[in-house]
C-alpha cells in the first residue's frame, strides 16, 4: 500500500511538468497518471469476505459542460478510458426485488457504477434511490415516464419529461440532488432535447455497446453479447438495466468474466468547485483518436506567417508574351500621322472562309454493290423478290425522289429489294468480290 503510495506521488511529480512536452508524450504520461490513481483506489477498496472481487479501479472526475454529449453508439466524444476499462450502467431502475439484487452483487464485488433512474420510478419506490446514494453510486436521470420515441415529442413535452424527472429524484434523495448525467430512454436522441440539456449543465450519455438485455433473450445472450462487444472494443461504456430478471442473472458471470480477461471497473462523477476534473487530452475523448503510428500524427503544422507589408506584383509586358505579330495586340483604334483614327483589326484570328458548294460539300454514297446480299433458293431464283406491283410503284416513286435530291445515288433503286411486308435491303456483291461470302 505504501509503496503504490508513493508510486502515485511520483506520477503527479511528472503531471506538474507537462508544460512543453510533445502531445504524444503528455497524453502518455497523463494516462500514466490515471492509472497511477487506480492503482491506489483498487488497493483501497476491500471486500470483507471477497478477496477475489474485481473492484474499482479508480474515479473518473468529469466536467458536462465541456463535454456535453458522450457515448460512440450516437456521438463523436466517449470517456477517456484506458485499454480494458469499462463504465457499468444501468436504467429504468429502481424496482424491487431486481433493483435490489444488482446492488448486492455490485457490493459484492466492491464494484461502483452509474444508475440512470425513472422518475415515476423513483416516486413509487424512494428509498430505492437512497439505496443506489447510500452505496457510494452515481445517480442519473431518465426522464419522468421513460417516452421510447422522444424525437418524436414537442419539445415542450421533452423540456416537460426531463425536468419532472428530475425533480421526482431529488425528492426521493431528500437532502441532495442527482447527479448532472441523463440518457434519453431508447437513445431516441434529437438535437433540440440534447441541446436543452446542455443549456442545464447536464451531461447526455449513450453507450459504446449494450447487452440487450431488454430484450426477450436468455441470461446467457446478455452474457454472451457483453463480452462479445467488450472484447470488439477493448474499453468503453456498457449498458445495462437494472429491472430486468436476465441482468440480474447475467451480472455475475460477466463480472467474474471481466476480471480473468484482466478488465477494471471505472466509477465516473461530476465535477465540482471542490473536485476538479480529471486531467485529459482532447483526443482521449474522441471516437477515433490519431495513432502514433500515422504519419499525420507526426506532421509538422503550418506556421502563420506575419507580412511587414504587401507589396504589388508587376504586371507583365508585351515583350513577355509569346505572340508572333505585337501589332495584333495593338489598339483596335490607332492614329496616322495627320491625328486621324485608323481603324485596325481586332486581336483575334479571323475565321476562315470556304466556298459554299452544296455539291462539293455532300458526300458519295456507296455503290449498291457494296452492302448487296443475294440470298438464292435451291432452284438458283432469288430467294426475296417484290410482293407485289403496287409495292414496285412505291419503291420506284421512293427512288425517283431521293435521285433528284442527290444524282449520286440514283442508280440505287435497281438493286434494291423488299422483304415481303418489311423495308428494302440491300442484296450482295459477291460476285463483284466486294464482300465475303457469309
Amino acid at each position: 500500500m505504501i509503496g503504490a503510495r508513493m508510486e502515485c506521488r511520483r506520477c503527479l511529480m511528472i503531471g506538474s511538468g507537462l508544460v512543453g512536452i510533445r502531445a504524444a508524450q503528455r497524453s502518455a504520461l497523463c494516462l500514466g497518471l490515471l492509472v497511477c490513481i487506480g492503482t491506489q483506489a483498487a488497493s483501497a477498496a476491500d471486500c470483507p469476505g471477497h478477496p477475489d472481487a474485481l473492484g474499482t479501479s479508480r474515479t473518473l472526475v468529469v466536467d458536462p459542460r465541456e463535454h456535453p454529449r458522450i457515448g460512440s453508439m450516437q456521438y463523436g466524444e466517449t470517456l477517456p478510458l484506458a485499454d480494458h476499462e469499462v463504465v457499468l450502467t444501468f436504467d429504468d431502475g429502481p424496482l424491487p426485488p431486481h433493483s435490489n439484487r444488482i446492488l448486492d452483487i455490485l457490493a459484492a464485488q466492491c464494484i461502483k457504477a452509474t444508475f440512470f433512474t425513472v422518475g415515476r420510478m423513483a416516486k413509487g419506490y424512494p428509498e430505492g434511490v437512497r439505496k443506489l446514494r447510500d452505496a457510494g453510486h452515481t445517480i442519473g436521470t431518465h426522464t419522468q415516464n421513460h417516452p421510447i420515441y422522444m424525437k418524436k415529442m414537442p419539445i415542450e413535452s421533452a423540456r416537460q419529461e426531463i425536468d419532472e424527472g428530475i425533480a421526482s429524484v431529488t425528492a426521493a434523495l431528500g437532502d441532495s440532488a442527482p447527479a448532472p448525467f441523463f440518457r434519453i430512454p431508447g437513445l431516441s436522441r434529437a438535437e433540440e432535447v440534447e441541446d436543452y440539456v446542455a443549456s442545464k449543465g447536464i451531461q447526455t450519455w449513450s453507450a459504446d455497446f449494450p447487452a440487450d438485455d431488454w430484450r426477450h433473450v436468455s441470461s446467457a445472450r446478455v452474457f454472451e453479447l457483453a463480452i462479445r462487444r467488450i472484447e470488439a472494443r477493448g474499453k468503453g461504456i456498457l449498458l445495462l438495466h437494472d429491472i430486468q430478471p436476465r441482468t440480474v442473472a447475467a451480472l455475475p458471470r460477466i463480472l467474474r468474466e471481466l476480471k480473468v480477461r484482466g478488465y477494471r471497473i471505472v466509477h465516473v462523477v461530476a465535477a465540482t468547485p471542490e473536485r476538479p476534473a480529471t486531467p485529459t487530452e482532447p483526443q482521449q475523448w474522441q471516437l477515433h483518436p490519431a495513432s502514433e503510428t500515422v504519419a499525420t500524427s507526426h506532421w509538422p503544422a503550418i506556421p502563420n506567417f506575419v507580412f511587414t507589408r504587401a507589396n504589388m506584383l508587376p504586371a507583365p509586358a508585351l515583350a513577355d508574351m509569346a505572340w508572333q505579330d505585337e501589332r495584333s495586340m495593338m489598339p483596335a483604334q490607332a492614329r496616322d500621322r495627320a491625328g486621324r483614327g485608323v481603324p485596325r483589326p481586332a486581336p483575334w484570328p479571323r475565321q476562315p472562309s470556304f466556298p459554299q458548294n452544296s455539291a462539293a460539300s455532300a458526300l458519295p454514297v456507296p455503290g449498291p454493290a457494296v452492302f448487296e446480299i443475294e440470298e438464292k433458293r435451291g432452284d438458283g431464283a432469288p430467294e426475296y423478290v417484290w410482293s407485289s406491283r403496287r409495292a414496285e410503284r412505291a419503291a420506284a416513286s421512293h427512288h425517283e425522289t431521293v435521285g433528284r435530291a442527290n444524282p449520286v445515288s440514283a442508280d440505287a433503286r435497281d438493286s434494291r429489294r423488299m422483304i415481303p411486308g418489311g423495308p428494302p435491303i440491300m442484296q450482295s456483291g459477291l460476285r463483284r468480290g466486294l464482300v465475303g461470302a457469309p
